[in-house]
């Protein structure tokens, strides 16, 4: 499909009308009318509101920021390129080489929707949440209601903001000291390889001048093991505890973290996600 490079909106309605319901996490029910996704569906996986959706597809709506084009660019699944022609269209720069990158492939995309059985959160090498599925949300929370620039887990960890307000009560087998230093430890392995990311060395100095816990991890000049693996207690307000084995998958390719919680079947802790599961909210969002 070859789409007109006529302006943001056209682009917009274009690639959500292209965008397989399913492929995006969500069910389509008999009778549906649109082949793509709804406009309400785009804006729940991109967190805005259906009538800033309309007016920035009808024009109306004008200079959106960054951030809600990159979020706009996730929840449509588009290619690097694509991305790139949709900063394009709204007067903006594409993101820099260089820079933490967010974009998350399309196959990565589909993956977290159609494994609906197992939470799972993307995130970028600042351990900035980009990508979830519904169960993730169900788990340990909907993280479409914070702020996109509070959705990192090292602003949960360290911060005094609203990501530390919202954050679950999580224990790791580890304990808590080494899973906060091997947070710090990927975070200074992100600063050396994206020296010129802005909002990466706000995000240290912001934390350094927050948190002791941190600032002791950052000036220490022992390495710490980058997180993977672990054993966590999700500390849940409406199942109660669930232990569950926690791993950390790279994608090859793309600078991104999958983080996935699983439990063995027929435990206790795998009722408890089913009921989850089946009372799970919302679809993958961005």
């Amino acid at each position: 499909m070859v789409v007109s490079p006529s302006g943001f909106g056209p682009l917009l309605r274009a690639w959500r009308d292209r965008l397989s319901p399913a492929d995006a996490g969500f069910t389509a029910t008999p009778g549906r009318r649109a082949l793509g996704l709804r406009r309400e569906e785009l804006a729940q996986l991109a967190g805005l509101s259906v009538e800033y959706v309309l007016r920035l597809e009808q024009g109306r709506a004008r200079n959106p920021s960054a951030q809600v084009v990159g979020a706009l660019a996730r929840a449509l699944q588009l290619s690097r390129g694509e991305r790139d022609q949709l900063y394009r269209s709204a007067g903006l720069l594409p993101p820099r080489d260089g820079t933490v990158d967010t974009h998350v492939p399309p196959g990565v995309q589909r993956l977290v929707a159609r494994l609906g059985d197992v939470p799972i959160g993307v995130f970028a090498a600042d351990w900035t949440l980009v990508w979830w599925n519904p169960l993730w949300s169900a788990l340990i929370g909907d993280a479409s209601m914070l702020p996109v620039a509070e959705r990192n887990l090292a602003r949960a960890l360290f911060g005094d903001g609203i990501a530390r307000a919202a954050m679950l009560d999580i224990s790791s087998e580890r304990g808590q000291d080494p899973f906060e230093a091997s947070i710090v430890a990927d975070l200074k392995d992100a600063v050396a390889r994206y020296p010129a990311d802005a909002g990466l060395d706000a995000l240290v100095r912001d934390l350094t001048a927050t948190s002791e816990n941190f600032a002791r991890h950052w000036a220490t000049g022992t390495a710490a093991v980058q997180h993977a693996t672990d054993r966590k207690t999700v500390r849940h307000p409406v199942v109660g505890d669930i232990l569950l084995d926690c791993d950390v998958l790279l994608v090859p390719g793309a600078d991104l973290r999958m983080v996935t919680y699983t439990a063995a079947t027929g435990t206790a802790d795998a009722d408890r996600l089913d009921l989850l599961r089946v009372g799970g909210v919302g679809a993958s969002r961005a």
